[in-house]
């Protein structure tokens, strides 16, 4: 398929808005498969590549 998909980000889960195949790292700019997504962040409703862009992330803030 390899398209984008629309996520809304929940604590523990994430439901899909728009059907694809990965998101996008608001950090890096990586391409995440929704099958490895593992981080990001409900209140920003950002989803990040791993636990080094999320800790850049709450570095930030």
């Amino acid at each position: 398929m390899n398209k984008l998909a629309k996520l809304k980000y929940l604590p523990n889960n994430f439901e899909v808005i728009e059907e694809g195949d990965y998101v996008i790292c608001a950090i890096s700019g990586k391409k995440i498969p929704l099958e490895s997504l593992n981080y990001w962040n409900v209140d920003e409703q950002e989803a990040y590549y791993s636990y080094v862009e999320a800790s850049i992330k709450k570095e930030k803030q």
